[in-house]
C-alpha cells in the first residue's frame, strides 16, 4: 500500500465526509466549500459528503452514490469538532447498519479533536480579529473561547483545553471558556463574569466549524454586553470555517484511516 492517500491512484477506495446539517444555507455552502477542497487534495479519488439531518444528502444517499461509482471501501470522516454523541454514536450506527444491509466495507475516522493544525487555525482567526483593532497589547487582552456545549463531559472538558493552549501560545492575559447551549457558562453570564477581571479588551472567538443559527446567537449575545459595556473593547473572532488548516486536518485523519493508524476516542 503507498504510504498516504495523496498518493494513491485508483477509484475502489471512496471518502466520505459526514455532516451534521443544518437549516441555513449559509452553513451548507461553507461546509460543501470545504468539501470541495478536500476532494480537489485527493485528485482521482471518489469524494462524496452527506448529512445526518436537515439537509440532502443524507449519509445513506452518498453511500449509494459511493457504490454507484464502483467503490468496495469507504473512509468516512465526522466533520465534528469532538467526540460526543453524534460522532460516537449517531454515524457510526448509520454505517453499520448500511455495511450490514449492503456488504460495503466502511472503515471510520475520528473526529478533528485537538492537535496542532486545529489549534493553529484557531490561533489564525484570533490573530486576524487581533491584528484589526490593536489598541491594546496582546498580553493585556482577555480570550472568551465559546463551544457548542454537549451533554458529553469529554467533549465540553476539550474546550477548556484549547482555551488555555490559545491563550499560552499566543501570550494573552487570560482565558475564559463558555458554551452556546446544553451546559454552563453560557454565553452573556460567561461574558459578564469574564468582564470582572477588568481586561479593556475581550476577544470572543467561536470555536465552531460553520456559521448556523448557535454562531448568530453568540454574536447577538456579545453585541448585546458590548452595548452595555462601552468602556469596554468587545470583539467578535470568526469562526474556522474553511482555514487552510482546517482542511489539512481532514486530510490527515483520511490518512490516519488509509495507513491503518486510526485511534478513535
Amino acid at each position: 500500500m503507498t504510504d498516504s492517500i495523496l498518493n494513491y491512484k485508483g477509484s475502489r477506495i471512496g471518502v466520505l465526509i459526514c455532516g451534521h446539517g443544518s437549516r441555513e444555507e449559509k452553513a451548507l455552502e461553507e461546509f460543501e466549500n470545504l468539501v470541495k477542497k478536500i476532494k480537489a487534495r485527493l485528485e482521482g479519488i471518489p469524494v462524496e459528503f452527506g448529512y445526518l439531518e436537515f439537509a440532502r444528502p443524507i449519509i445513506r444517499e452518498s453511500l449509494d452514490r459511493l457504490m454507484q461509482l464502483g467503490v468496495d471501501e469507504v473512509i468516512a470522516i465526522p466533520a465534528m469538532l469532538f467526540a460526543a454523541g453524534h460522532a460516537k454514536n449517531d454515524i457510526p450506527s448509520l454505517l453499520n447498519a448500511y455495511a450490514s444491509e449492503t456488504g460495503l466495507k466502511i472503515k471510520y475516522g475520528r473526529e478533528l479533536g485537538i492537535n496542532s493544525l486545529m489549534i493553529g487555525a484557531a490561533g489564525g482567526r484570533i490573530k486576524e480579529i487581533i491584528n484589526l483593532s490593536p489598541s491594546y497589547p496582546i498580553s493585556e487582552t482577555l480570550l472568551v473561547v465559546v463551544g457548542r456545549g454537549s451533554s458529553d463531559p469529554d467533549a465540553n472538558s476539550n474546550v477548556y483545553k484549547i482555551t488555555r493552549m490559545l491563550v499560552e501560545g499566543l501570550g494573552l492575559g487570560w482565558g475564559e471558556t463558555c458554551f452556546s447551549g446544553v451546559t454552563f457558562p453560557m454565553v452573556e453570564p460567561g461574558l459578564r463574569m469574564a468582564l470582572k477581571l477588568g481586561y479593556k479588551r475581550i476577544v470572543v472567538f467561536p470555536y465552531f466549524l460553520f456559521s448556523g443559527v448557535l454562531i448568530n446567537r453568540i454574536r447577538s449575545h456579545t453585541e448585546k454586553v458590548s452595548r452595555e459595556n462601552p468602556n469596554v473593547e468587545i470583539i467578535s473572532a470568526g469562526y474556522l470555517s474553511d482555514h487552510p488548516l482546517v482542511e489539512e486536518t481532514f486530510i490527515e485523519r483520511i490518512n490516519d484511516v488509509f495507513q491503518g493508524v486510526n485511534a478513535m476516542n
